[in-house]
């Protein structure tokens, strides 16, 4: 962060999450990792900001959870994964969960899971996390624009990681979804926002930056992972995005600053 000059990240729990079975084990760990966040952050004063851990697919922890970390550690959002055990956050299992981040105007942070890798044994890791990653976020955006959870929820503030999965590219194949959209498929996509982990590179930006507006770009590395650092990021933005200075500030700092006021002090 220092030698990036990054002021702040916000802390959130990537795959594989923390439930394995077991509801109980799965509330408890939650419970762990939100209270070490919340630690870090005060230990670090304006260093972190906390996307709270839920112990999903257990909706009725994942209550009890949101309750705590909203209410009692002040968390600036919730992280979700994409998927869990085959079903996508559109899913109607899901709708107590997603009611009650609406009524709390939640930002919502998604971290894709590769929902394919329990079923096909074959695949190598490079395959699990280069391919099924981003195919896993544009599944469950899918979700949530096919059966209406956009239209019900207008209220939280999703962020997709990665750009948004392969979504930005095959924006027409998604016109099926359009018709059940009051305002149509591109408005809804646009109301979302999407960081720049992985998305960076100047093939993928165009697509990106054609789709997505300036003010809904947010900055993000996936480091540690996938060689994604904030250095590197930056220079991509430069370099590939023909972003002007103002667009640079506004997703180096701005946007996020929109979403989360709590930093702004």
């Amino acid at each position: 962060m220092d030698k990036a000059s990054v002021a702040t990240s916000i802390i959130s729990i990537s795959d594989p999450g923390v439930w394995f079975g077991d509801n109980t084990a799965a509330r408890s760990l939650a419970r762990e990792c939100n209270d070490f966040a919340a630690n870090v952050i005060k230990e670090y004063p304006g260093r972190f900001g906390l996307f709270a851990t839920l112990p999903m697919p257990d909706v009725e922890g994942s209550l009890r959870e949101i309750e705590y970390a909203f209410d009692t550690l002040k968390a600036d959002g919730a992280c979700l994964l994409s998927s869990y055990e085959g079903k996508y956050l559109g899913n109607p299992a899901f709708a107590p969960l997603m009611e009650e981040l609406n009524r709390r105007k939640a930002v919502v942070f998604c971290h894709p899971f590769c929902a394919a890798c329990g079923t096909q044994s074959v695949l190598s890791d490079g395959q699990n996390r280069g391919v099924e990653f981003v195919f896993d976020t544009t599944r469950t955006i899918v979700s949530l624009l096919s059966n209406g959870t956009v239209t019900k929820c207008p209220d939280i503030r999703f962020i997709w990681s990665h750009g948004g999965g392969t979504v930005p590219y095959i924006t027409s194949r998604l016109n099926g979804v359009a018709q059940k959209l009051p305002n149509g498929l591109i408005p809804e996509l646009q109301k979302f926002y999407y960081d720049t982990a992985q998305a960076f590179n100047p093939y993928t930006l165009p697509s990106f930056k054609k789709l997505v507006p300036a003010s809904h770009i947010l900055f993000g590395t996936d480091f540690p992972l996938g060689g994604g650092s904030a250095v590197a990021v930056s220079k991509g933005l430069i370099e590939n995005g023909g972003f002007s200075e103002a667009e640079l500030r506004g997703i180096d700092r701005e946007n996020a600053l929109q979403l989360l006021p709590r930093l702004k002090a």
